[in-house]
């Protein structure tokens, strides 16, 4: 009896191992465990083996293995110092990855939009028909550890290098919430002004994918942590301006899957853990949006607001925050939403604008044409190529397929009043509160959506106003010249070695007269790359005269009365024939004595002076 224990209690093991590997037949590379995770991994390993094979034997009447399952030793392949799972199926009748269906899919009724058609076609959205939009932001946070585990997440490690068995889904490994996954989502619910939940839950997500090693998500489904909010943006200048204001639906919190790297030809796949189990928020909104330019400006507003609040980087092309668009079109007038399409593999603000154009246009056409009931509820993914276009994903699941109930291994999210106000009090000011800041001290449009665009950006224009500096001066520098050398040398504003105190220092000393703009933008490139202080290099440069300023490209303004006299009377005296065709009505050749003035000053001349003792010169009675 107890021999036969000791064999099928392994086989039963290996029963459900080879069940689950024959559900993921459609795959073709899945990692098993990294070898530094288990003491010895090779000998973990094998044991699987062997209760795969013992499996093999005992229910070889209960499940119809794939021919992979008869030889052990193909299974087994070691790559950079980790063990996979090679599965590569004969049959022909499996389920069809998404890099298959697209390949293998000829549907009759797919209507290609010829590119010059686009727009014409969503131009005659106006008039005939209306585009509903609606957007799920996943944004992932930035936590020194996973959602329900002690792993940390770095993004680009070696594949497979920041997992546990609460990661890997492991039986008896039980996820433990990371407290600072809800301050941040009670930071976001309280600047997109939510109601936030007193008492929330998790609740488990079901569906099977490679990269899901749990078999299951965990999410909120029924009472999220935060509902009800809004959203308010300006639309650039050069996309018709405008304020706008879009509903939230919901916030809530759930984990991250880990991720799949197809091969080249979409032969076998490979699995990495990593971000198995990162934290993040998912942002609902209402489907308020009509246009591609609203719906990216709204992703964009979202990342501005929580790169402001610091609880994500909101890098789009690391993934920590990604858009699956949902779009739909319906004829004006109609009541009733039409069918919607999601769209997925929207890694940029302009993929987004360019693909929800490009989705209204191939819905308003089969519209147009009779052919509306072809239009059924899918995923769709975003090409970007030759020819851009969208492309039948899969079929979207509902609500019954994911087969929510409440996880039974994490306690409920109990808020209270303090712990919110608290959080509130933290909350910076956000750029909606900034933009309407810097309209109030009297910048354009144009100035204020560039300063509030990125927060650092923002920062230093404050603190170099906070030390008295001219606000439209200290814009347009922090625009202009700042901007340009930011952009040449790839740089971030926080890289520079310019502070605002000496920008400020710079701005008043040209606003003065002190020195020429021209002289001040060479201080400003030395100010960038090399820091100091204006005053500092002014005196390394060393001081020639008082009246004038220091080296070859650091100089004072020539302010002195007496000397700028000195200069428009040698100049007079060396051009009589000018100065008597000024006298009989030649008015512009004042032009020409200042140039002449500046070029022997060397461009030093203050200009206000050195006009106000020209102008008396000049008409100087003889």
């Amino acid at each position: 009896m107890r021999r036969t224990v000791t064999a099928v209690v392994p086989a039963l093991l290996g029963y459900f191992i080879l069940s689950g590997l024959n559900c993921c037949r459609h795959l073709c590379l899945v990692p098993i465990a990294s070898l530094k995770l288990f003491n010895s991994a090779t000998g973990v390993w094998w044991r699987v083996i062997d209760f795969v094979n013992m499996a093999s034997t005992l229910f070889r009447n209960v499940i119809q293995a794939q021919p992979l399952f008869l030889n052990s030793s193909a299974l087994l392949r070691r790559k950079n110092g980790v063990l996979y799972c090679t599965m590569k199926s004969t049959s022909h009748s499996h389920t069809q990855t998404a890099t298959e269906e697209k390949q293998q899919q000829k549907s009759p009724q797919k209507i290609k939009v010829p590119p010059q058609k686009q727009m014409k076609e969503v131009s005659k959205i106006g008039a005939d028909y209306e585009a509903v939009i609606g957007i799920e932001t996943h944004v992932q946070l930035s936590t020194l550890t996973k959602a329900f585990c002690s792993c940390p997440y770095s993004y680009g490690a070696q594949p497979n290098t920041c997992i546990c068995p609460v990661c890997m889904g492991l039986p008896g490994a039980l996820p433990v919430l990371n407290s600072k996954v809800i301050e941040c989502a009670v930071k976001l619910a309280l600047a997109l002004n939510c109601r936030l939940s007193f008492s929330s839950k998790f609740d488990r997500k079901q569906y099977f994918y490679p990269d899901l090693p749990k078999g299951y998500q965990i999410s909120q489904f029924d009472i999220p942590i935060a509902t009800g909010g809004s959203i308010d943006l300006d639309l650039p200048l050069e996309f018709g301006g405008g304020h706008r204001r879009f509903g939230i639906t919901r916030i809530h919190m759930e984990e991250d899957a880990g991720k799949l790297m197809h091969s080249g030809n979409g032969s076998y796949s490979q699995v990495d853990l990593n971000r198995a189990g990162v934290p993040l928020l998912e942002i609902v909104s209402e489907p308020d949006m009509r246009t591609g330019i609203e719906a990216s400006e709204y992703a964009a507003e979202l990342q501005r607001v929580v790169r402001y609040l610091g609880v994500s980087n909101g890098n789009m092309q690391e993934g920590s925050l990604r858009c699956d668009v949902n779009v739909s079109v319906r004829p004006i007038g109609q009541a009733e939403f039409g069918t919607k399409v999601e769209i997925k593999n929207l890694n940029s603000f302009s993929a987004i604008n360019r693909a929800i154009d490009f989705e209204i246009s191939r819905q308003v056409n089969l519209h147009s044409q009779g052919q509306q009931d072809s239009i059924v509820q899918e995923t769709r993914l975003w090409e970007e190529g030759a020819q851009v276009k969208t492309v039948t994903m899969r079929k979207k699941e509902g609500l019954a397929d994911y087969r929510y109930f409440p996880e039974p291994d994490l306690p409920e999210v109990v808020l209270t009043k303090a712990y919110m106000d608290s959080v509130g009090k933290s909350l910076p000011e956000l750029p909606e509160a900034k933009r309407r800041r810097y309209e109030e001290m009297g910048l354009s449009m144009q100035d204020v959506l560039f300063l509030a665009n990125d927060i650092a950006v923002a920062d230093f224009f404050d603190a170099t106003i906070q030390k008295g500096a001219d606000v439209k001066l200290a814009a347009n520098w922090i625009m202009g010249d700042i901007a340009a050398y930011l952009k040449n040398e790839k740089l971030s504003i926080i890289d520079i070695k310019l502070v605002p105190h000496e920008l400020a220092e710079l701005i008043a000393s040209i606003k003065s007269g002190t020195i020429s703009g021209k002289i001040g933008k060479e201080i400003l490139f030395e100010l960038l790359a090399k820091g100091g202080t204006v005053k500092g290099l002014i005196e390394e440069k060393d001081l020639v005269q008082a009246s004038y300023c220091f080296s070859r490209s650091f100089l004072h303004r020539i302010t002195d009365l007496g000397d700028i006299e000195k200069m428009v009377d040698k100049v007079i005296a060396e051009n009589p024939k000018q100065l008597e065709q000024y006298r009989s009505g030649k008015t512009k050749l004042q032009g020409y004595f200042a140039g002449q003035v500046m070029k022997a000053s060397k461009g030093k001349a203050n200009p206000g002076i050195l006009n106000k003792v020209l102008v008396e010169k000049l008409n100087a009675k003889v």
